[in-house]
């Protein structure tokens, strides 16, 4: 029996039930609700103009974070609140104090991606009480939304201005309320036409329904699914979604592992992670798409998805993580370079899911780098995503572990160039080896984003950077060897 789907939006609780199961946060308002201030530039996440804020009932607080309303689908807010740019004017009228900073620093010409960025700012408003931001996190909130008029300029000027306006309060305790009284306990499906969106809220409901559905389509933060649909416009007919299990939102450390579990957002996942890895994965969290991206995206879908060009796999490789699946016989792990087959293929069995991931903690002796290539700072797709973490004995390398992205058809490591390494002296001669061995560990194509000469050039270059951080004899500090360390915005 189909169930309707509820959210809190515009101070009530709103129901729908005829909408496909795939239609898109952005399409119902617009097209169902006629709330036309969100817009659509893009369809695929990348520019902002859809911005909005979901909150989410976590602990008994509600949790606020930007999403893309393009790529999440209208099932997904059940549950939940849905709050747009039609929600900052005032009881009297007035306008909010983002709004407000926006007209007085003049951060609007043509006005098409203006709500995106006004929700940009909100949210991050909301997460600060209103207090002044570093200019790091200005761009981190902003690295979402693409304007072609402004120059950014008075955007970053209206997030500074805002913050110096009187202060308006949010009502969390009674969206909390509201929240709680849509809160499930139990699986709920909504079907229409003969599609199904299955919303399982404990991991035994998931276990059962994954092995009664193997076909089923798993869906995490639809950051990628949500562009077979908007994109490809592909079909699907079957869906189980992850967002309430919570179960699969924890995360542990035991045994020097930090697991996390596959629906732990990219956000959460990359900070748990960089408390302990700080110095080597910050810049890396931060370049990994737009914060909405991130704040919608799970670290298990990026993992269970498995693209050859993903960010998170060469470092979780290089460390030796593994990936815990689940299904009806019970647990299953494997080292994550293990579970990529081939381009697109993983061993997952019929009914099985990605549970978690498990991220080994820092070890006396490993040298650990990551780095990415790309065309632009942010939110861009690598065409090189390269790490490294060696074990080093004084200037003897016991264990070479070296991952790429961007190179195979798979996230994969470069077992002849680790051959010429394990047991040799860490230095230039053996170093040169490494690195022409490289050329015979892969055979990268050449595609927009880079052609197979400079994949294989730059790949063996980040080789060398990683040795000149961390050769016995003057080590180079990372910020004298990372073009972007001296960059004025990001200081």
């Amino acid at each position: 029996m189909s169930e309707p789907i509820h959210f809190y939006y515009r101070g009530t609780v709103h129901e729908v039930n005829a909408a496909s199961p795939t239609q898109t946060v952005l399409q119902h308002l617009r097209e169902d609700l006629h709330c036309t201030g969100t817009k659509e530039g893009c369809a695929e996440g990348d520019c902002g103009a859809c911005t909005v804020v979901v909150g989410s009932l976590v602990d008994g607080r509600v949790e606020l974070k930007t999403v893309n309303s393009c790529i999440q689908f209208t099932p997904t807010l059940d549950g939940k609140a849905l709050f747009t740019v039609e929600d900052l004017q005032q009881p009297d009228g007035a306008l909010h104090p983002v709004q407000q900073a926006m007209v007085e620093c003049h951060g609007s010409q043509c006005g098409f991606c203006t709500p995106g960025f006004v929700m940009s700012l909100w949210g991050m408003y909301l997460k600060n009480d209103a207090q002044p931001c570093a200019r790091k996190e200005v761009d981190d909130a902003l690295s979402g939304n693409l304007c072609r008029c402004t120059g950014y300029r008075p955007i970053i000027e209206a997030a500074r201005r805002m913050t110096e306006l009187p202060k308006v309060e949010f009502d969390r305790e009674a969206v909390v309320q509201q929240l709680q009284a849509l809160k499930r306990d139990k699986l709920a499906t909504y079907s229409v036409g003969g599609r199904h969106f299955h919303a399982p809220r404990t991991l035994d409901e998931l276990v059962e329904l994954r092995a009664s559905r193997p076909q089923a389509l798993v869906l995490a933060g639809s950051t990628d699914v949500g562009l077979w649909v908007t994109k490809q416009m592909r079909e699907l007919n079957d869906i189980i979604y992850l967002g309430h299990v919570d179960a699969l939102k924890q995360m542990t450390e035991d045994g020097g592992m930090l697991e996390i579990g596959a629906g732990v957002s990219l956000n959460d996942a990359y900070e748990a992670v960089c408390r302990h890895y700080p110095e080597q994965l910050s810049e890396m969290w931060q370049r990994f798409a737009s914060l909405p991206i991130r704040n919608a995206g799970t670290l298990g879908g990026n993992v269970a998805n498995g693209s050859p060009i993903g960010d998170s796999m060469p470092w979780m490789i290089a460390l030796g993580s593994e990936v815990v699946l689940r299904g009806a016989g019970g647990r299953r792990v494997l080292a994550m370079e293990a579970f990529y087959l081939d381009y697109q293929k993983k061993d997952m069995q019929p009914g099985e899911f990605v549970e978690a991931v498990r991220v080994p903690l820092p070890r006396a002796g490993v040298q650990f780098r990551t780095y990415k290539l790309a065309k632009r700072f942010d939110q861009d797709i690598s065409a090189v995503c390269a790490a490294f973490a060696f074990t080093l004995d004084g200037g003897t390398v016991k264990e070479a572990r070296i991952a790429f992205g961007g190179m195979a058809a798979t996230p994969r490591r470069a077992p002849l160039a680790e051959a010429a390494l394990n047991g040799k002296a860490w230095d230039e001669a053996n170093l040169a080896a490494a690195m022409a061995a490289l050329a015979r560990d892969y055979q990268p194509l050449s595609d927009m984003r880079a052609s197979s000469e400079y994949r294989m050039k730059t790949a063996q270059n980040l080789l060398r950077r990683y040795w000149f951080e961390t050769r016995v004899d003057a080590p180079l500090a990372a910020s004298a060897v990372n073009a972007f360390a001296a960059t004025p915005c990001r200081a």
